[in-house]
């Protein structure tokens, strides 16, 4: 019973609650205690996968079992068109939200040359962020830009190697929850600021300096669950930029209890404008069944970019629960 009642209080410092203290272990909201742990075993036996090898020789046509061909066409269709597949073909196949098994294949059309004899010069892959035509415009030249890894759960010198690498691939790179380090500011016209349940180290000047600002409403590790940096994370430079107090767990509470609406989510977009009228800004969301009718309410609240995030991402700081494969994959919401 101890292990349950630590549970409860554990799930209650996620939500918010920030009495709470010291937790078991502070090994953090996971179920597997030890004792418990040769019982779910048996419950729960680990099936190690396949190697890709085997895969890809099982399905010889275009796509393997984790990206199969009606998924493949399915994107493509969505890719076109714009609009979702009619027969659902988009929530097949197994790819588990990672696209490395992923095949590639080209619209054969008049003048079709294969990949291997196309000039690299002649390939565009950048990415219009925002279609809105309202002056706040982000292009990059990488269909992808860095997700969120916050100061405390990653260090300082991690954040600016991946600030250095988004100028050089002129992308982004977002700072995650834990604030805005000065150290980031030659690479701000690269880097995302992000505002989350928690507020740390958010301050006007960090938006003011900021093209791109990301309000996180959920993570797709943990959809349900808020922040969670671990005490031994909390140094005193940490400590200072989040503004709290050394060497204890800091929480974030998984909702804003700000934002209730459509017209709450529109509040929140206005601020950011307001303070940074040049700002393009990205709302993260994790994978719900309804997620349309989330970008939509997103959209109307002038909202720039949908950010869908599936089931993998968590740093090495997580709990080993709130690292991957909560989330659907975004194929499948």
């Amino acid at each position: 019973m101890n292990a349950w009642r630590d549970q409860l209080l554990e799930c209650l410092g996620a939500m918010g609650m920030r009495e709470v203290r010291r937790l078991r272990g502070e090994t953090g909201r996971a179920i597997f205690h030890a004792r418990e742990e040769e019982s779910f075993r048996a419950l729960f036996p680990v099936v190690r996968p396949r190697p890709p090898e085997a895969r890809e020789t099982e399905v010889p046509e275009m796509g393997d079992l984790r990206w199969t061909q009606e998924l493949l066409q399915a994107t493509w269709v969505m890719a076109a068109t714009g609009q979702p597949p009619s027969r659902g073909e988009y929530r097949v196949g197994r790819s588990g939200g990672g696209f490395d098994l992923m095949r590639f294949v080209f619209e054969v059309d008049e003048g079709w040359r294969p990949p291997r004899e196309v000039a690299e010069a002649g390939i565009d892959l950048s990415l219009d962020l925002n279609r809105r035509g309202d002056g706040s415009g982000l292009r990059i030249s990488l269909p992808f830009y860095g997700g969120g890894m916050s100061f405390g759960s990653v260090s300082l010198q991690t954040m600016l190697a991946r600030a250095v690498a988004a100028r050089e691939l002129n992308t982004f790179t977002c700072t995650g929850e834990g604030g805005y380090p000065d150290e980031l500011i030659p690479y701000a016209d690269h880097v995302i600021t992000q505002v989350a349940t928690g507020l740390f180290g958010v301050r006007e000047e960090t938006i003011q300096r900021a093209r791109f600002v990301e309000f996180k409403y959920a993570q797709g590790a943990k959809p349900g669950l808020g922040g969670h940096l671990l005490g031994g994370k909390v140094t005193d430079v940490v400590a200072s930029m989040r503004e709290s107090v050394p060497w204890v767990s800091l929480y974030s509470p998984f909702p804003f209890h700000s934002v209730y609406s459509v017209e709450d989510h529109k509040k929140h977009v206005d601020w950011i404008r307001t303070v940074n009228p040049r700002a393009a800004v990205s709302v993260k969301v994790s994978t719900p069944t309804d997620v349309d009718m989330v970008a939509i309410g997103s959209f109307y609240a002038g909202a720039h970019v949908i950010h869908i995030d599936g089931s993998y991402g968590g740093t090495g700081a997580a709990p080993d629960i709130a690292k991957k494969n909560i989330a659907m994959p975004i194929e499948y919401a």
